[in-house]
C-alpha cells in the first residue's frame, strides 16, 4: 500500500498519531537499513498499521500490548483501567486487518516480557508507547536498547505531555546516563538512537528542506544539536471571483437585515411618541383645571 493510501486508512482508526509523526515514521522506516520492527504498546493499531506497511520481506513486525489482560501491578492496573478501558485485542486485529492481509506477531502481555520474544540486536525501528509510569518506561528503554541494531531508531511517545511526567523522567535519564542520543522531536514524540546521530540528522535536514507540509528548526541541546519538526499550517485558500461575489452577497443580506431591523425599531419609536403625544394632549386640559383649582385653594379668601 502506498504512503497516501496508508494515510487515508489511518484516518478511520481511533488514536493519537499526528501527521508530522506519520511523515517522520515514513522517513525513518524507508531508510536503507534492514532489521525487524517492534511496537511496545499499540492501543487500537493506528501507528502499527503504518509501521506494518514498511515491513520488508524477511523482516518481522512485532507488537506487544496488555490489551484487556490484567496489569502486572496495582499502579499499572489503575493506569490501564483509566485510560485504556475500551482496548481489546479483537479491536486491534480488526483495525489492522482492515488495511493489511496478515497480522503482525502479537505478544499479548506486559512489555516486560518482550525480550523473551524478540532477539537482541534484531530491530531497526522500535516505537515505545506503552505505560506512562517511569518504572515501566525505564524497562522499555532497556528493552529498546537491547533489541536495536547499530544505527537503529527508537521513537518515544508522550515524552513531554503534562499527564506523562514518568515518560519524560525515564527518557531524559536515558539521555543523561545511558548514551541515548536524541535526533529529532515533534510535539508528541522523541526520536533517538544509541550511536552518532549527526549523519542521520544531516540526511533528515536535507529531506525536510523538500517538505512543504513540515516546518523545522535546529536548536542547541548542550553539546548536541536537536531538530524540531511540526506540521505547517495550511494557508487559507486564495479568494476567487466566485468567492468574492458570495462574500458580497452575504454582506448585502446582512446589511439588509440590519436595515429592516432598524426601520422596525424606528417605526415602533414613532408609534410610541405619537401615543405619548396624544396622552399629553388629553391630559393637558385636566392638568390645567387641576392647577387652577390648586391656586384657588391656596389663595386666602378676603
Amino acid at each position: 500500500m502506498s504512503a497516501p493510501d496508508l494515510t487515508t486508512a489511518l484516518e478511520r482508526i481511533p488514536g493519537w498519531f499526528w501527521p508530522a509523526d506519520q511523515r517522520l515514521f515514513e522517513w525513518f522506516l524507508s531508510a536503507d537499513t534492514s532489521g525487524d520492527l517492534l511496537e511496545l504498546g499499540t492501543y487500537l493499531g493506528k501507528s502499527a498499521v503504518l509501521i506494518g506497511g514498511y515491513a520488508r520481506p524477511g523482516e518481522t513486525f512485532t507488537v506487544c500490548d496488555l490489551f484487556e489482560s490484567e496489569a502486572p501491578d496495582a499502579d499499572n492496573d489503575v493506569e490501564t483501567t483509566k485510560s485504556y478501558s475500551t482496548l481489546t485485542r479483537r479491536k486491534f486485529e480488526q483495525n489492522y486487518l482492515s488495511v493489511h492481509d496478515t497480522l503482525p506477531e502479537i505478544v499479548h502481555g506486559p512489555t516486560s516480557i518482550i525480550l523473551d520474544h524478540v532477539k537482541a540486536d534484531s530491530c531497526r525501528f522500535v516505537h515505545v508507547d506503552a505505560s506512562h509510569l517511569s518504572a515501566h518506561v525505564r524497562g522499555d528503554v532497556q528493552a529498546a536498547r537491547t533489541v536495536l541494531r547499530d544505527g537503529g531508531i527508537v521513537a518515544f511517545d508522550d515524552y513531554r505531555s503534562e499527564h506523562t511526567p514518568g515518560v519524560a523522567l525515564a527518557v531524559w535519564e536515558a539521555v543523561a546516563g545511558l548514551g541515548l542520543e536524541p535526533i529529532v522531536i515533534s510535539s508528541q514524540k522523541l526520536y533517538a538512537m544509541w550511536g552518532d546521530p549527526v549523519p542521520v540528522q544531516r540526511r533528515l535536514l536535507t529531506w525536510l528542506e523538500s517538505r512543504e507540509d513540515l516546518w523545522h528548526t535546529t536548536d542547541a541541546l548542550g553539546e548536541r544539536q536537536l531538530v524540531r519538526v511540526n506540521q505547517r499550517k495550511k494557508p487559507k485558500p486564495a479568494a476567487s471571483p466566485g468567492n468574492e461575489l458570495d462574500k458580497l452577497a452575504t454582506e448585502l443580506r446582512r446589511t439588509t437585515a440590519e436595515l429592516k431591523k432598524a426601520t422596525a425599531e424606528s417605526h415602533s419609536a414613532v408609534q410610541a411618541l405619537r401615543k405619548a403625544t396624544r396622552e399629553v394632549s388629553l391630559l393637558g386640559p385636566v392638568a390645567h383645571r387641576a392647577a387652577g383649582w390648586l391656586r384657588r385653594r391656596a389663595t386666602p379668601r378676603k
